[in-house]
């Protein structure tokens, strides 16, 4: 006779779900059994190793064509890996001396275009000078001419007298 207490039960929820879980494995394991043994399965091995085989060449193709790109010194030199590639850190040392002899050539240059500007300014400030002092002999030849002493000493009321002798010249 068997017990037939419904509210006792021995085994738990937890107990039951791994119960069916071990059936079904058993279940899945046996049906695996039979489809090797058919020869079903290594047509579907077969197959997902076709898959795989594909799916890798695709991503080595990728991969590839990813690796060409990188490697193009256009892009290079565009993103800036040119400067971490394998060879580039022999070529450092050029490359930093290129850089100074450029910065050198930039400030060469606006040093001579800054002391150009200045010789422009200075030249014409010169030329200034020059054409007042032309100015200034001219009025100074024009004040100092033998007329325009009499004629200055008669409007201030003095009488210029020559000598009668010529003067020496001194040796």
């Amino acid at each position: 006779m068997k017990y037939t207490d419904h509210e006792f039960d021995p085994v738990t929820d937890e107990q039951r779900a791994a119960q069916l879980e071990e059936e079904e494995l058993a279940r899945k394991i046996r049906r695996e059994v039979l489809r090797v043994q058919s020869g079903e399965a290594e047509e579907d091995i077969r197959a997902d190793q076709e898959r795989e085989e594909a799916e890798r060449t695709k991503r080595e193709e990728a991969e590839r064509r990813r690796e060409r790109f990188r490697s193009s010194m256009f892009w290079q030199l565009f993103s800036g890996n040119i400067l971490v590639r394998k060879g580039a850190s022999e070529y450092y040392r050029y490359l930093i001396c290129i850089a100074a002899m450029f910065f050198i050539s930039i400030f060469v240059m606006f040093t001579a275009l800054h002391l150009d500007m200045k010789h422009s300014r200075l030249y014409r400030e010169v030329q200034m000078l020059r054409e007042r002092s032309t100015r200034l002999q001219e009025q100074r030849f024009r004040r100092t001419t033998h007329s325009a002493i009499v004629e200055e000493l008669k409007r201030r009321g003095i009488d210029l007298q020559d000598p009668t002798t010529p003067a020496e010249p001194i040796e």
